[in-house]
């Protein structure tokens, strides 16, 4: 699939099937968070995979969107500030690093006809020490990962001149 193609087909799911998520399909997505670019090549990251019911009960308290706990799994996508590079003027950029990771991830999953969403507006305290994640170690997103069960909504986006300079 082009490119264009598939950045045109991912959108924000929020309902998806009870269907589990084969080990292949998760594989092939987290290497491609794997292969992902990241400042000075740092990599200052960690990926939690939750598919175990305590767990998944444990991080649908962090974000309480009805549709959030139609997933059958979950993929904490942490910065970890200690590896993270830092420009000469103090500019930190693991959240650009993570948001490189992350779109990899959505964009994989998309091509392997699974659904996810960028989750942003969860309690990431609670989420930090519910799954007792070391101090360097910051929760900054939430996807949701499984097989969609809604469609997309036509996806607005500005024309080019307004984008361009």
């Amino acid at each position: 699939m082009a490119l264009l193609d598939l950045v045109k087909q991912r959108y924000s799911c929020r309902s998806y099937e009870e269907k589990s998520v084969e080990q292949e399909k998760l594989n092939y997505v987290m290497e491609c968070v794997r292969m992902a670019p990241s400042a000075v090549n740092k990599q200052p990251w960690k990926f939690r995979i939750v598919k175990n019911e305590e767990e998944k009960t444990k991080l649908r308290e962090c974000y309480r969107g009805n549709w959030f706990g139609t997933a059958p799994m979950y993929i904490i996508c942490s910065i970890l500030h200690d590896q993270e590079w830092v420009r000469r003027d103090g500019k930190h950029h693991g959240d650009i690093d993570i948001a490189i990771a992350v779109e990899h991830l959505c964009l994989a999953a998309t091509e392997q006809g699974l659904g996810t969403c960028w989750v942003c507006n969860f309690d990431a305290e609670k989420c930090k020490q519910s799954f007792e994640l070391d101090d360097n170690e910051e929760p900054a997103v939430l996807i949701p990962l499984g097989y969609p069960a809604d469609e997309p909504s036509a996806k607005i986006r500005k024309e080019m001149t307004e984008i361009l300079k």
